[in-house]
């Protein structure tokens, strides 16, 4: 009975050694279980890139704003040479007659000239629209083409230098008024002056002689 009683003593005491062992090597596997595992949460996974520098490292080129283009000043264009102009001074106007008295049956021609003085050609209107031959005796105007004139006409010309164009016209002897009115006495003997005018442009007197 005794012995009986050891040996259940004898076996039990191996069960709880085996227990006792089981689980010490059960509690050793669990800590080295966590130690692996924070080996490999610490563990890097691979090499560590260095983090970029906010400073470069190399010296970068510094950009500025280009600069507005200054205006340049507009090349100045010397004027060509522009041809002389015929001026008023250049142009000369005179009164002749084709007689210096005339007989009581004769009529007296008129005559206008126009010279260019200059060394230009110069352009001249000689038509009759700009025309008119006044004959006066002191303060008395007796006579003006331009009282009884119709179909007044323009004409152009060029006048070379030194050159000259005539008009004439023949004087009836008689009296006019402005507005061609009609005036019943005619000029009497004595001396009379003719004045002639070519638009702007008039002559000095020339002097004749009705007998």
């Amino acid at each position: 009975m005794y012995r009986r009683r050891r040996i259940v003593v004898l076996v039990l005491g191996l069960i709880l050694a085996g227990v006792l062992v089981w689980g010490g090597i059960a509690l050793a596997g669990l800590i080295g279980n966590g130690a692996n595992t924070d080996d490999a949460v610490s563990a890097p996974t691979g090499s560590a890139q260095p983090a970029p520098s906010t400073s470069p490292s190399e010296p970068t080129a510094e950009v500025s704003e280009p600069a507005a283009p200054t205006e340049s000043a507009a090349p100045t264009v010397s004027p060509s040479p522009s041809e002389p102009e015929c001026g008023p001074e250049l142009v000369e106007v005179s009164a002749s007659t084709d007689a210096d008295a005339y007989a009581p049956e004769e009529n007296p021609v008129l005559t206008l000239t126009v010279t260019n003085t200059g060394d230009i050609p110069c352009p001249v209107n000689v038509g009759t629209s700009q025309m008119e031959f006044l004959v006066t005796s002191g303060e008395d105007r007796i006579f003006s083409s331009a009282d009884c004139q119709e179909g007044a006409e323009d004409l152009n010309r060029d006048i070379p230098p030194g050159g000259s164009e005539e008009a004439n016209f023949t004087w009836e002897r008689n009296r006019s008024a402005p507005g061609c009115q009609a005036v019943e006495a005619n000029p009497t003997p004595g001396f009379y002056n003719l004045t002639v005018t070519l638009g702007e442009r008039t002559s000095e007197e020339a002097t004749f002689e009705l007998q």
